[in-house]
C-alpha cells in the first residue's frame, strides 16, 4: 500500500495538526473566559437586584413623595404624581409577583 517513510510523515504531520488543534482550543477557551468576565458580573448584579427585597422597592415609592415635598413644595401635586407613578407602579408589580411566586412555591404568608 503506503511505503513506511510516506506513513511516517503523515503520523507526523497528523500530530502537527492536533497539537496545533489543541493550542487553538485552549487560546479559544481562554479568550471565551475573557470576553464572558463581564457577562458574569452582569448576572452577579441581577441576581442581587432580584434578591433585593420588594419591601424596599414599594418604601421607595413614598419615600420619594415625601423627598419630593420637602425639596420642591410648590409644585402641584400632579406633576409630582405623575412623575413617581412609574416607580410606584413597578414596586406594587414586584410585589405581586413577589406574591405569586411564593404562592406557587408553596411559602406561607
Amino acid at each position: 500500500m503506503y511505503p513506511q517513510a510516506e506513513l511516517t510523515a503523515l503520523a507526523a504531520r497528523q500530530g502537527a495538526l492536533r497539537r496545533r488543534i489543541a493550542q487553538r482550543r485552549t487560546a479559544c477557551a481562554e479568550a471565551a473566559g475573557i470576553v464572558t468576565r463581564p457577562l458574569a458580573w452582569i448576572d452577579q448584579a441581577l441576581a442581587v437586584w432580584r434578591g433585593i427585597s420588594p419591601l424596599f422597592l414599594a418604601a421607595c415609592a413614598p419615600l420619594g413623595l415625601l423627598l419630593a415635598r420637602t425639596l420642591a413644595p410648590r409644585l402641584k401635586v400632579l406633576p409630582s404624581l405623575l412623575r413617581w407613578a412609574p416607580l410606584a407602579m413597578a414596586a406594587l408589580r414586584g410585589l405581586g409577583r413577589a406574591r405569586s411566586a411564593e404562592r406557587r412555591n408553596g411559602g406561607a404568608g
